[in-house]
This record gives C-alpha cells, structure tokens and sequence, in this order.
C-alpha cells in the first residue's frame, strides 16, 4: 500500500472530511434495510472521533439525476449510523453552501455531521472544479473510504483531492487495495477464478487478466452460454450476446494456446421459462435443447468446480452460477459458494449479486474478504486505473 493512509493522519482538532459509500437499500418506510457498507466504514469513523477529528461524511444515494429527490435524502442513514456509533449525527440539508459551511465551522471535536446527497448536484458525476473546490473547503484532512465509487472520476472522489493538503485512503480503502492487489500479485497456490453472472461483456477483460494470473478460471452463469455457441455448442433459448461471440470464440483460442485451464459448464439445469414453478429438465451434455432455457449449472458441473475449489488455496469470486433469486434454480450457486466459504482458504468475493447469495446462504462471514465494490472491484481485477485511488496522495520513501 503506497498510497497514505488514514493512520498515517494527526486527526486531533482537524476537519475530517471522509467520502463514504453510503448508497444502501431504503425499505418501504424509509428505513435502511441493510446496513452493511455503514458498517464497513465504522473502523475510519471512529478512528477519526475517537481521537478527537471533527468528522465530515460524503456519500451519494441511489440515481436522483442531479436533483434534490426527498426519498433519496441521507437523513435516515445519518439516523442508523447514529444508533451504530452511540452518538447523534447532524443531517445537512446540503452538501454546499453556506449553511453547510456554517454548520462545519462551528463544530466540536468528536462531532459528526453527514452532508446531503452528492448526486442533489449534477456537478458532482461531472467533477466541476468548483463544486470540488467547494467540497474541499470543509475540511482540513480528506479521506476515501468508499472503495465502491473508486472507479468513477466525480467531484467527491478525484476531484476534491486537487485541493486538499492531504488525500488518505480509509481503512475499508486500504482493505480492499491489499486484498484484491494480494491476489493479483502474490496468491497463495493453487489460485482459482470462478465468474459469473448474466452477461460476458462485462468481463472479457477480467477473463483475459484472470488467465494470466490463475491456475484455473471456471465459468457458470448466463455468460457461460455466450461461450458455449462460440463453440458450436447449442444453447437453446439460453440468453446469449451474439454481437461477442467472435470475442468469446478468440479468448477460447487464446486460452487453449496458451494451455490456460478456462472451464465451461458440462451440464445445465434448463427451464421452459425463467420463473418459479416451470419445467425443468437437467442437460447431461454441455448442450441444451430448443425451448429450453439454462437457469443453472448441472451436479456434474458443481462436482468439477468444487473439486478445483476444494484443492485451491486462494479463490476469487465474481458472479452466481444461475438465477439463485428463484429458489428452484440455486443449487448450483449455493453449492459454489459452500465451496469458496469453505475454511483454510483465502476467499474474495466480489460483486452484488455474489454477496447477495453469500447472505442468502448464511455464509456471509465465512469468507476472507467480501469487497464492497461492484463495478470497482472488476475494473481494479482488469488492471485499469481507479481515479479515487490513484488521486490519493503518494507516501514518502
């Protein structure tokens, strides 16, 4: 980890202001319906207040399309984080302004004040200098601590950072570079890839890095079908992406060259209709059917995977094997991830849908590291540059 860090900073008596990625599920009533990603940042929060900082927190929440949207405001997260952290958190009513300045000027260490929804404003996804500028007015010392928006160039990420003394990562920040950058450079072998989820454009990229790194990438989920038709295999009515299959054909060429082990599925679970209660019926052969669609990997395709899970030492996760939100076509997801959870192995699962299925499954807290980061997490796999990291500021040799 190159890059400062937020124990690297003399918070005491300093403005802190810390970008977060607070952007959670509302319930019905307005309520947070899962608190995890507060969570994940409550290490930076405390540190901060707990040494006597005087916290400033930045998030975005939900797509308001650069408008004020009341059901998108902050306030009900700034009510969980209080009752997680035992002590109030001031809502603003913005996050720019001089009502915000005022209410940053006036407080007292150990205090936590939660600023108004960035995306209220166009000129944050825009990076406006100004807004940044504005942003970084309120505090002394910033901090990222919000791994999942690291990807994105906005105001609160990289453009803040041209205008601040000093650029820290958090320690959720520092978590997620060590871990990911861990296997990616020095994994403990045997290192096996295992990807999912319904499109292959989204991860060709992440393939190819993935060969090159891993002893063994498996594929399951409806990009494994796009894969498949490359090959001459029929797939049905499977969902496809015609436009990639030539993509998909030449990876499979280079894979085979270069004697890299990519797995496809050797059998499927296929469904008249992607719905619960249609008939199903299990493809023995890597095919599938006319008017059959795959929902899910076979048994014999969870016994290859979980065999080369089994005798990995290190696991990257990204992506469920089927449609696991409709019970009926699950197995297959479930059985991979009681496999990557499985103790005495190094286990990263990143991606929504992945973490979804962890919780589904009860096997959240089984695994080494479950990234935060989405979108992030793939683009850091791939090799690409992150603005929000790459704008913090270097350590000293």
């Amino acid at each position: 980890m190159r890059k400062l860090s937020i124990g690297d900073l003399d918070v005491r008596g300093k403005r802190v202001l810390m970008r977060v990625d607070f952007n959670v599920p509302l319930d019905p009533h307005g309520n947070v319906s899962d608190d995890g990603r507060i969570l994940a940042s409550i290490p930076s929060i405390r540190y901060v207040i707990d040494r006597g900082g005087m916290l400033i927190l930045m998030s975005h929440l939900g797509r308001p399309k650069g408008k004020p949207v009341p059901s998108m405001s902050l306030a009900p997260v700034s009510a969980r984080l209080g009752s997680l952290i035992d002590r109030p958190v001031r809502q603003c009513g913005d996050c720019v302004g001089e009502e915000v300045r005022g209410i940053v000027a006036r407080m007292q260490p150990g205090q936590v004040v939660m600023l108004e929804n960035l995306r209220f404003h166009p000129e944050e996804e825009e990076n406006d200098p100004g807004f940044s500028r504005g942003l970084a007015s309120l505090g002394d010392l910033y901090v990222n601590d919000a791994f999942g928006t690291a990807h994105r160039a906005h105001a609160s990420v990289e453009g803040v950072t041209h205008h601040v003394a000093q650029a820290a990562a958090g320690f959720l920040m520092e978590k997620e570079i060590e871990r990911l950058g861990g296997i990616l450079s020095s994994p403990e072998r045997p290192f096996a890839a295992v990807l999912g989820g319904a499109k292959i454009s989204t991860k060709i990229a992440v393939i190819e890095r993935l060969l090159d790194r891993a002893d063994c990438v498996m594929i399951g989920g409806a990009m494994s079908y796009t894969l498949l038709r490359a090959k001459g295999v029929p797939v049905g009515g499977s969902l496809v992406e015609p436009d990639l299959e030539g993509v998909a054909a030449a990876l499979l060429g280079k894979a085979a060259r270069a004697g890299k082990a990519l797995l496809l599925p050797v059998d499927h679970l296929a469904a008249r209709a992607v719905e619960a209660g249609s008939e199903t019926r299990l493809f023995d052969g890597e095919g599938i059917g006319d008017g059959w669609i795959g929902v899910d990997i076979g048994p014999a395709t969870v016994a290859l995977y979980g065999e080369r899970i089994g005798s990995s030492k290190t696991v990257f996760w990204n992506g469920p094997m089927g449609v696991f939100e409709i019970e009926d076509f699950a197995s297959g997801t479930e059985e991979i991830a009681r496999a990557v959870a499985r103790p005495g192995v190094v286990s990263v699962v990143g991606g929504g849908d992945s973490i979804a299925a962890l919780r589904t499954f009860g096997l959240e807290e089984k695994v080494t590291h479950v990234s935060t980061g989405g979108g992030a997490s793939l683009e850091f796999i791939e090799g690409k540059t992150l603005p929000g990291i790459a704008a913090l500021t270097d350590k000293e040799c």
